[in-house]
């Protein structure tokens, strides 16, 4: 007796119907888990209208490994080509930011320091620091658009939306903090070198001390991006303000620790550094709640 065997070409035919009505549902099928991820991830986060189409267009710009380390190439390139075409004019006057960067904030130092340096090659390599950590500052707009352009491919169409605004409010918040960190400097140092004040006379290195005044620049620098940190997690919905109130107590000790790793062994930078950061903590709660209410998210 011949047995009787389905229509491949029916088959393929029911398949490929069952096949399209899942993806024009926008599913997929998971063991034990959502139909979709992707729209699982937008009805948590108070369903921002991601439908099929937009989770076809996530699945479009899905990289392999390699081209997202080729992509982190490639932005670290432009970002070294545009801190060294703005170090160039830094470098030609940097005598001029050396006055202003490295003796200003020694201005209500008493005994004054001298500045020395120890090897033969260090005022040269002194230039060189000064016109790259200079090429740095000038060219942060440029690095912050790179950084938020290689992460935005991860992001749903509604969160890319705040890209600009973020690279803005970087950028002005980094700028901010070294600004911040150029005004306490002067009385850290004046604290410092008045330590020991008729026993030691202070001698600077001068390769020291410019990295010195770096790590305090970078340092205050990170410590203001924390309102720009909590704007954009608060609008892809990682937290809110709920979410920092909670943790408050958690975030005071997390911030002296991280203002004692960051700054000199003194008590005074410790403190000149973990003061801002509860201020700017207690700002950062009042912008996710703004940021979570932008999103319909209620208070």
């Amino acid at each position: 007796m011949a047995k009787s065997s389905p229509d491949k070409d029916g088959g393929g035919v029911a398949d490929g119907g069952i096949n399209a009505g899942i993806n024009a549902s926008g599913g997929s099928v998971n063991a034990g888990g959502p139909a979709n991820p992707v729209a699982y991830r937008g009805a948590v986060n108070g369903g921002d209208g991601i439908d099929g189409a937009s989770v076809n267009a996530i699945d479009a710009k899905k990289m392999p490994l390699v081209d997202h380390i080729e992509e982190l190439r490639w932005t670290l390139i432009r970002c070294g080509c545009a801190v060294i075409l703005c170090a160039v004019p830094c470098g030609v006057y940097w005598r001029r930011i050396f006055d202003f960067a490295a003796l200003w904030p020694l201005r209500l130092s008493d005994p004054a320091p001298k500045i020395i340096y120890t090897a033969p090659a260090e005022a040269v390599m002194l230039s060189v620091k000064i016109a790259l950590a200079c090429g740095a500052v000038a060219a942060s707009p440029f690095i912050f658009w790179q950084v938020w352009r290689f992460v935005s491919p991860g992001l749903y169409k509604n969160e890319r939306a705040v890209i600009l605004p973020a690279v803005a409010a970087s950028t002005l918040c980094f700028l901010a903090g070294i600004a911040f960190c150029y005004c306490v400097l002067p009385t850290v140092l004046k604290f410092l070198t008045g330590f020991s004040q008729g026993q030691i006379d202070p001698y600077f290195r001068i390769d020291e001390y410019i990295s010195f005044l770096m790590k305090m620049c970078l340092a205050f620098g990170a410590a203001f991006e924390l309102p720009v940190a909590a704007f954009v997690l608060s609008k892809m919905g990682v937290i809110d303000h709920k979410f920092l109130i909670r943790y408050f107590r958690y975030a005071v000790v997390a911030i002296f620790i991280a203002a004692a790793l960051l700054t000199p062994p003194d008590v005074l930078s410790q403190i000149f550094l973990a003061m801002p950061l509860l201020v700017l903590y207690a700002l950062s709660i009042l912008i996710a709640f703004l940021a979570r209410r932008g999103r319909g998210g209620g208070a």
